[in-house]
């Protein structure tokens, strides 16, 4: 087999949108180039996956989903068990499902620690799909050891180390915990590099910026905008942390009656639009919105700055105001501010009067443009889809097993 005959390319994720999503396109153009792909995921999802032409390769997951956020607990150590336990249990599943049908190359997220210990026992190549901000050199001793200290000196701490490493030993692997999937062999990351701190300090041999991975979300369907609307601003807080009925009514507040402007509201799954009060003509309330639809034509963007929403926003060149929510938001937050495209506006500072004012700001001013279109030119230069499926076949073995 050469690397660009028909393969067979496993995929691993969990289920969640913010890590699924990312790869679907990457997914479609495998197997529209001729490769067989199977792709290990929860039910929920499968048939999203199979969408793509990929086989859903279904196992039970003992995670929190979308649906169920605060079950991730409040501490740092209740954010990274679940992955671990869920993993040691997943593990047997997926050698079964595989057994006698072994990939050429692993493909995975950076949630699937059992991806590269399969990829191990199978002695196939295993790149990483780095859907958010990736390690720069000195990440370590600057953010992680100083974040996992205390954790690692506590006695829940060490008890989660001393089963990691248990079990990696177990399968055959030496590696840290912390480094299996921080430090990968390579991995192909979905996001622009302009969202990365310290991008000059990134392993660009080991880590390969793509940028955004879109597709034409034709499936997602379409959204006109209205006639009449001068401007239009989309306001969402993406899937998981969007039970913030406050939040919505601030919107509301804000931008409802304003002279020129229609609004787009998604709220999620946990909020009525009841809940909102009468609404002005110039808001729709929807629970879902076709995003990048939207966004192509939208002048504003009110985020909650995950990857996803974040990148979206520079593809389209929208100028955004960042209300981060949770994890790594925050960050993204601050970087969106420092590229002179978005204003970051905490929560508790969200205020009708605060929205509005850095809403009318951004729009209104043509160095904000300019920047927005600058790195959206950028951005469609890393090449997407297209080089994140040619940099996975550059990784697939030249000669079959």
């Amino acid at each position: 087999m050469t690397s660009t005959e028909r393969a067979h390319i496993a995929m691993f994720s969990i289920a969640a949108h913010g890590h699924v999503n990312p790869s679907i396109e990457v997914i479609r153009e495998l197997v529209a180039r001729g490769h067989r792909v199977s792709y290990a995921i929860p039910a929920s999802f499968a048939d999203k996956i199979a969408a793509t032409g990929a086989e859903p390769v279904v196992y039970t997951s003992t995670l929190p989903t979308d649906e169920d956020p605060e079950a991730w607990g409040t501490e740092l150590i209740d954010n990274i068990e679940p992955f671990l336990h869920d993993a040691i249990q997943v593990l047997p599943q997926l050698a079964a499902a595989f057994e006698g049908d072994e990939p050429d190359l692993v493909i995975h997220d950076i949630t699937s620690y059992p991806a590269p210990v399969l990829a191990h026992r199978w002695s196939v190549p295993a790149v990483s799909l780095w859907p958010n901000l990736v390690p720069w050199e000195g990440y370590e001793e600057e953010v992680a050891e100083p974040m996992f200290a205390d954790l690692k000196a506590s006695v829940r701490g060490k008890a989660y180390y001393a089963r990691f490493e248990e079990w990696l030993a177990g399968n055959g692997i030496d590696t840290h915990p912390d480094r299996l999937i921080s430090r990968p062999r390579k991995a192909v990351v979905l996001i622009p590099k302009a969202l990365q701190p310290n991008a000059d300090r990134v392993d660009e041999s080991v880590f390969t910026f793509v940028g955004a991975c879109q597709g034409d979300r034709a499936e997602q369907g379409e959204w006109q905008r209205p006639a009449g609307a001068e401007k239009v601003l989309l306001v969402s807080l993406g899937s998981a942390f969007t039970k913030q009925p406050d939040f919505y009514r601030a919107c509301v507040e804000a931008f409802g009656g304003l002279p020129g402007w229609h609004v787009v509201l998604q709220i999620g799954q946990y909020v009525d639009a009841a809940e909102l009060g009468e609404l002005p003509a110039n808001i729709e309330v929807h629970t879902w919105v076709p995003q990048l639809a939207i966004l192509r034509q939208a002048d504003a963007f009110i985020t909650h700055a995950g990857a996803g929403g974040s990148q979206e926003g520079l593809a389209t060149g929208t100028p955004m105001v960042a209300v981060p929510q949770a994890v790594d938001q925050f960050g993204n937050a601050d970087m969106l501010a420092s590229l002179g495209v978005a204003r970051h506006l905490p929560m508790a500072d969200a205020t009708a009067d605060a929205l509005r004012a850095a809403v009318l700001e951004l729009a209104g001013d043509p160095e904000v443009a300019r920047r927005a279109e600058e790195i959206r030119l950028r951005m469609a230069a890393e090449g997407g889809t297209k080089r994140a499926a040619d940099l996975i076949e550059a990784e697939l073995p030249v000669s079959g097993r």
